[in-house]
This record gives C-alpha cells, structure tokens and sequence, in this order.
C-alpha cells in the first residue's frame, strides 16, 4: 500500500489542472471521402468550372457551370490559374479558407509534404481542394490521365493519412473518379498551383 506523501502529489496535481495549456486538436482520420454530388464538364473549356462546381457540391454548395465560368472568367482558353478558383471558392464558402499554392518548378519533398496536409485539413473540414494540372499521370490502377494543355481536377478524399487522394475529374463521365498518389499529383500541379 502506498504511503500518504506518494499520493499526495498526485491528488494536488489533480486538483490544480494546468489550463494554460490548449487541448491538442483531434487527430484527423486515416481516410475520408466527401459526400459530393459529380457532374461531367459540359463545354470542352469548363474543367475549371466543372471542378470548382464538384468541390464546391462536397460542401452542400450548388452553383451552376455557366454561374462560375462567369465568376471565373473562364474562355475558350479555358480558366487562368488557381489563384481564380480561390477567388471564386473564397467568394462562395463563408470564412475564406481556400489559399493558393503554387509549384513554378518541380515540386520539392517539403512541397508535397505541404500538399498531402492541406488536403487532409481540407477533405477534414469537410471541403473539396481544386488543383490545376498539365500533362500526364498514372493512377493507382494503372490508368494513364494525359492534359497536355493542362486540365482543373477536385480532390474529393483522402486514405492511408492523405498519400493517395480521390480526384473527381470532369473530363470523362465514364471514368469519373480514380485514385492516385498525393506524389504523383504533385509532380501533376508542377508549373501550375492548387486551391485547398
């Protein structure tokens, strides 16, 4: 049986909590897919809007593909950079959380190590990220995604704590969505930039 001067110390320490200290936030989940509701691109040029509008539908947001081309500026050129879909993003969900990030150059390993974070902290707070994207990439089941002149995708959930995301890609309805790594996204984004 322990002594009285063992115990003490610890009822004392019970009894003074330390509240200057915050809770530790809750670790996020190993994997998380948004409830989102896909739609196809309906113009050749409306990746940016289409990707925008299936990030924006995991959020319980319904906007139309004509409603955010406006919004985006998107032409027959197709949509400028990820800074405009953090405008549009930012205009539409309350408190601004989307920011731009931007791989000028190939991305480095703290670069992805960014990435893989802000879509687990986005996918956890319950919105989808929209990445700018050019030239090709092989999902995890093989299948080879070629944009040469470059191409908008949503990331719409995460597994294995956000090394492999799932893309929502408005390019082809037969193949709506796949799997790829959070890796070979990166090396997707490089020369353009994301929304998350």
């Amino acid at each position: 049986a322990g002594s009285p001067t063992t115990s003490a110390p610890a009822a004392k320490k019970a009894a003074n909590p330390d509240v200057t200290r915050k809770p530790a936030a809750p670790k996020p989940p190993a994997s998380k897919v948004l409830d989102y509701d896909y739609q196809a691109q309906t113009t050749y040029f409306y990746c940016g809007p289409a990707a925008t509008r299936n990030a924006l539908s995991a959020t319980g947001i319904e906007r139309s593909q004509d409603d955010l081309a406006a919004q985006l500026g998107t032409t027959e050129m197709g949509t400028n950079s990820a800074e405009d879909t953090t405008r549009v993003l930012n205009a539409v969900v309350k408190g601004n959380p989307y920011k731009t990030t931007m791989f000028p150059s190939a991305p480095r390993p703290a670069q992805m190590d960014q990435l893989q974070a802000d879509i687990v902290r986005a996918i956890t707070d319950g919105r989808g990220v929209v990445a700018n994207i050019v030239g090709d990439a092989v999902d995890t089941n093989g299948g080879w995604h070629s944009f040469g002149g470059g191409h908008y995708i949503a990331v719409v959930g995460y597994r294995d704590q956000g090394r492999t995301v799932k893309i929502a890609d408005s390019a082809n309805p037969a193949v709506p969505s796949y799997w790829i790594t959070t890796i070979n996204l990166a090396n997707w984004i490089t020369t353009r930039g994301y929304s998350a």
